[in-house]
């Protein structure tokens, strides 16, 4: 059995105050790049770090950002049911 390798080819760094490429921070989320890209457009995602023309997330924040959009229930998350 193998498993997935993590992105970019390295280990996630551990360290809080570690800056993530986006696709380790989407790893970590368990969505895809381009729904973080979405979100930095639209706004309202994690927060980001802008480095010229390179993005980077903090580790902290994008585990502090799911640790916010932790529910028990569709209704305590404000999920429209149709």
């Amino acid at each position: 059995m193998t498993t997935n390798p993590e992105p970019e080819g390295r280990q996630i760094p551990v360290d809080p105050d570690a800056l993530l490429f986006p696709s380790e921070a989407a790893y970590l989320r368990g969505q895809s790049v381009n729904t973080l890209a979405n979100e930095r457009v639209k706004s309202g995602g994690c927060p980001f770090v802008k480095l010229g023309r390179s993005i980077r997330y903090r580790r902290a924040d994008v585990l502090q950002w799911i640790a916010n959009n932790s529910f028990s229930s569709t209704s305590e998350a404000g999920v429209c049911n149709v």
